[in-house]
């Protein structure tokens, strides 16, 4: 069982010398800074205030629970009552959680890539008393920390000029990035998305999976989009590497190999070497794609990586109530990954004769795989290669293969825990219930749609209030109206639930916010979605989100969404809308394909068609498995009883005797059809052959 807070961070039970504000917090990554001599304070709009009062320079210090080198920094500046001294005189020093609040968090990694051609975290921004930025980094060691501190205070004192200068300039250029394409001419961008990832394919590793480069990122949606381009292209290149990623990752050090569940990135282009913190976002997507790639590869050995992430969300991250914890950290008692790797002579006395097949398995080494002499548990050689060599079968050498992770499981239960970020966001527990009906409808698997529906049921409860989202729940407490990015998430998993069988009032739902959506987020000349309402303040610029990064931007989301909704409740507006964001945005995808995965995907759909397939009658159930059971590109099975309020499923009464179904494209449906294998021959196939 995890520890809500790493032991070595926070200890209750303890006497503290410093206490600031951050005791009243409610984000463990702000409680976690809540007894450095630093004088923090969480953000409020008063910042600005006290410092205009003050005049002082803000630092902004941003980061999350889970972030290793977040740590690092606290100890090595934050902790230190000399380094806090100088932080305290000459600024007006504020911790923000970036899982809290991104729309802050947005506004200053765009400063530090433009200052830098690089972010991360932890983030360190100074900013003006307006707010504006100035100056700022990722990790600072103390001494350059010390060195960046007194050189900004003397600089805003003394050249106040230069520094109100460079910082409207500053400000311009983040304003000028969500700058978008005036030119309103309809394009097909099918042809400039082949061309496209006719050169991003050059970029495959087809040995180790991914790109030629590290460290490496899951990314989830791009594979997404390479399986399902492939029934496009005709281009082998996609599936190969698609294949070959998903296989790498789920037999790397990136998986916990012994409870399920992936970490954030691999450091090597191995995926030997993970970033060892554990996120919601990563495993809540991941599950999704291992689903898509167990119907489109017809291989077990992907199902299997979508059980092993589903033990480990119930096991680590889930709530009695249905509800999603945000992370894991990365380090236990102050060592990244403390809690995952072993030594041999550790294994050796675990496992006594087991050992060797072991090692073999894992490839242990007694010099350590790793540094310090310790290993990380990750496979290199073949299952059958491994049961050849010790004359067994495959299936006894898993067996023994399964003993051994419940000794080990067993033994690393006594150790100290990482910790964990138990709150609850909103838009990243959307994405969990997404993951779940995907995992639903690829394998046909029912208690996956129960998950998904408690999920639901639970995440509505504290998040919505009439139209209106809110983002956090923590301690039976809800805050922070919700973002673009909440909304998207959440209206997505809303149509994947329908899609998996749940009752259609959560499509209805899905319609109702997106048209909220639409009232309080939209931006009329580009058709694009702000990150935040018009209710909420804005920092320097409103900004837009539009590129897919580890999740897919909140535009590219609710463009999907207008596409499904704009069939479901046939509404032209819909269709024209996604029609013109996809215009808004093609300049931008054409000079970084990398960053437009997600509305790459929303192209592919619109170029091959929306299949619809609605069955009524005695054997729905047992034809819609049939159905699924062949992977689809762009096609959803649908059941209905003959009576609904989705305008698509109207008039599609159920027989008094039989089955019956109708196969509808570009919103035309044609005659129903009542002999089940004249429906799989006539479908779009996309089995391997």
């Amino acid at each position: 069982m995890v520890y809500l807070l790493s032991l070595y961070k926070i200890n209750f039970m303890s006497e503290h010398k410093h206490t600031n504000a951050l005791i009243h917090a409610s984000s463990p990554y702000l409680l976690q800074h809540a007894h450095n001599p630093v004088n923090w304070q969480e953000w409020s709009e008063d910042i600005s205030v006290q410092a205009r009062r003050e005049d002082k320079l803000i630092l902004i210090s941003i980061g999350y629970s889970s972030c290793h080198w977040c740590h690092v920094m606290e100890h090595e500046c934050f902790e230190k009552e000399d380094t806090a001294a100088i932080m305290n005189k000459n600024f007006i020093c504020v911790k923000l959680d970036r899982e809290e609040r991104p729309d802050i968090d947005q506004v200053y990694i765009d400063a530090i890539q433009l200052l830098t051609g690089r972010g991360g975290w932890p983030l360190n921004v100074f900013t003006l008393p307006d707010g504006r930025p100035l100056h700022g980094g990722t990790y600072f060691p103390k001494q350059e920390w010390e060195r960046v501190l007194l050189s900004l205070s003397n600089f805003y004192q003394d050249k106040r000029e230069e520094a109100f200068e460079f910082a409207t300039n500053l400000s311009n250029g983040i304003k000028n990035l969500d700058k978008f394409g005036s030119d309103n001419k309809e394009e097909n961008l099918f042809p400039i998305v082949l061309g496209l990832l006719d050169k991003w394919k050059t970029q495959f590793d087809l040995k180790w999976g991914a790109y030629n480069w590290s460290p490496k990122f899951p990314l989830p949606n791009q594979w997404e989009l390479f399986m399902g381009i492939n029934r496009i292209t005709k281009d082998p290149i996609f599936e190969e590497a698609s294949w070959i990623t998903l296989t790498k990752m789920a037999k790397g050090g990136i998986m916990d190999q012994l409870a399920g569940g992936f970490a954030r990135y691999s450091t090597d282009g191995f995926w030997k070497v993970p970033h060892f913190e554990k996120m919601l976002y990563d495993n809540a997507q991941l599950m999704g794609t291992y689903a898509m790639a167990a119907s489109y590869f017809k291989e077990e050995k992907f199902k299997k990586v979508v059980a092993e992430i589903d033990r480990f969300i119930q096991t680590e991250m889930q709530t009695a109530e249905g509800g999603f914890y945000s992370a894991l950290d990365a380090d236990t008692e102050g060592v990244e990954g403390k809690f995952y790797v072993w030594g041999a002579t550790e294994l050796e006395d675990i496992l006594e004769d087991k050992a060797p097949i072991f090692f073999d398995y894992f490839s242990i080494t007694q010099e350590g795989n790793w540094e310090h002499g310790i290993n990380i548990l990750h496979q290199e050689r073949e299952q059958e290669d491994i049961a050849a060599n010790y004359g067994i079968s495959v299936e006894a050498l898993e067996e023994l293969i399964g003993t051994c992770k419940k000794l080990l499981l067993l033994e690393r239960s006594k150790r100290i825990a990482p910790g964990l970020d138990d709150k609850i966001i909103c838009s990243w527990n959307a994405l969990m219930i997404k993951g779940y009906a995907q995992a639903a409808i690829y394998l046909q698997n029912q208690a996956y749609l129960e998950q998904a529906t408690k999920a639901m049921d639970f995440l509505l409860s504290w998040s919505l209030e009439g139209n209106k989202l809110y983002r956090i729940h923590k301690n039976g407490k809800t805050s922070i109206d919700a973002f673009a990015e909440d909304y998207a998430c959440l209206i997505e998993a809303l149509i994947y639930l329908f899609e998996a069988g749940a009752d259609e009032k959560y499509l209805v739902l899905a319609n109702q916010l997106m048209n909220h959506c639409m009232e309080n987020f939209q931006d009329e000349k580009s058709g694009l979605f702000y990150f935040s309402s018009k209710a909420q303040s804005v920092l320097v610029t409103r900004k837009i989100d539009v590129n897919d990064d580890v999740i897919p931007s909140s535009n590219s989301i609710l463009a999907k969404c207008l596409y499904k909704l704009s069939y479901y409740f046939e509404n032209e507006n819909y269709q024209n809308l996604y029609q013109n964001m996809l215009q808004s945005i093609k300049e931008k995808m054409s000079k970084f394909p990398n960053g437009y995965s997600n509305w790459m995907q929303l192209v592919s759909w619109i170029e091959n068609g929306f299949i619809q397939l609605v069955i009524s009658g005695e054997e729905a159930q047992k034809w819609k498995q049939e159905i699924s059971k062949t992977f689809q590109f762009n096609t959803v099975v649908l059941v209905t009883n003959g009576q609904s309020k989705i305008p698509l499923l109207q008039e599609k009464l159920k027989p008094e005797n039989g089955t019956i179904a109708w196969v509808c494209t570009d919103k035309t449906c044609g005659l129903p059809r009542t002999e089940l294998n004249l429906i799989l021959q006539n479908l779009v196939q996309t089995e391997r052959i």
